[in-house]
């Protein structure tokens, strides 16, 4: 018996093919329709924009507006135009600041202050970063027109007593140096307005004559060795914001209402392990960060949402580093960790403050990366 060959009409075969072209060509476009349609589209257009916006450095606040981001071309134009604007502004603010009156100093290579400063008394702000600057000298009670010290990130060890002479200071930032103590003359600065000693690691109490500077507004302790708050920081009657975090607070005192115009509390990184009741009387208090990881008793007023108050309890996942480093090795990564920390939540609170409502929890995960 031979082969049989089946023979197909050529036109059966194509039209056979045309249709299911068709078909799939119909198929594309009805899919094509759905994704438009869809959320996860309408999420990848939304992360294109705000990363666009992120990349030109635009605030989320300018189109994030009550959770919801608005994609609209013409709003990207306006924030850009809006955006230059502002760094034009900026760039001004940057020249006036290199003014005869403004002494910038920065880079490791700088172990003292030169020479030439001390004849330079006029001057009213000092902004003194990243270098290898152990002491601040004496001959600074000269400059009585001084209004900021802005010393970050330095070695600087001690502060001479000779700043209580400084009457007209209003910005002290002496954050991630080597301090241990603040010199109680300080409290002599009666015109102070904004006080940063964070990340000094070693500081665990602050004088209590600096309960005479009363027109302080800021206070940043954060990242040092507070068993408690301090004394002096209770009688700063003018006190908006207070950052005590990553200390080693167990328990707050009870006339912590003493703090009658506080408005941000940051209390994240200590082992609080309940609230008093007083802060409900802080009227004014829009904004409280703790951990939440050992706390068993809270108000629970903190959490109504019909108040104005923004309670936000941190939920921290710290994974041990158990890699062996030298002494200073392992402070100088301590202070790094800490200033990279300090700048994250930073960001998180601006965050929250440009919304309207906050999540119901909020987790904060740690990640360690050995090599």
């Amino acid at each position: 018996m031979g082969h049989k060959v089946v023979v197909f009409d050529i036109s059966v075969v194509r039209a056979l093919w045309e249709t299911r072209v068709k078909k799939h060509k119909a198929w594309q476009k009805k899919e094509a329709e759905r994704l438009e349609k869809s959320a996860l589209e309408k999420i990848k257009e939304e992360w294109n924009f705000v990363a666009e916006c992120r990349r030109k450095g635009i605030p989320q606040a300018e189109y994030c507006k009550n959770g919801f981001v608005d994609t609209s071309v013409r709003l990207l134009e306006r924030i850009e135009r809006r955006s230059l604007a502002v760094q034009s502004a900026l760039s001004k603010e940057r020249d006036k600041r290199s003014s005869e009156f403004v002494f910038e100093l920065s880079g490791d290579h700088w172990k003292e202050f030169p020479d030439s400063l001390k004849e330079q008394t006029h001057l009213k702000e000092w902004h003194i970063s990243n270098t290898l600057i152990q002491i601040i000298p004496k001959y600074i009670e000269l400059f009585q027109a001084m209004r900021i010290l802005d010393l970050p990130k330095n070695q600087i060890s001690r502060l001479p007593v000779e700043i209580g002479c400084l009457k007209n200071l209003k910005e002290l930032n002496v954050s991630f140096n080597r301090l241990k103590s603040i010199p109680p003359e300080l409290g002599d600065c009666e015109n102070l307005e904004k006080l940063d000693c964070s990340g000094n690691l070693e500081l665990t109490e602050l004088p209590f004559e600096l309960s005479n500077l009363k027109q302080v507004s800021f206070v940043d302790i954060s990242a040092n060795k507070f068993a408690s708050v301090p004394i002096c920081v209770l009688r700063m009657s003018n006190l908006q914001w207070l950052d005590i975090s990553n200390n080693n607070l167990s328990d707050l005192p009870q006339d912590i209402d003493r703090l009658e115009g506080l408005k941000t509390f940051l209390l994240y990184k200590n082992k609080l392990t309940y609230l008093p009741s007083a802060l409900l009387n802080l009227k004014k208090l829009t904004l409280l960060v703790v951990s939440g990881d050992h706390l068993v008793e809270l108000p629970t007023a903190l959490c109504d949402s019909s108040t104005p108050l923004k309670f936000v309890s941190l939920m921290d996942n710290p994974l041990e580093n158990t890699q062996c480093q030298d002494g200073d090795e392992m402070v100088e990564s301590e202070r790094d960790r800490q200033h990279f920390d300090k700048e994250f939540m930073k960001a998180y609170i601006e965050d929250l403050k440009e919304r309207e409502s906050i999540p119901s929890y909020t987790t904060k995960v740690s990640f360690s990366l050995q090599l």
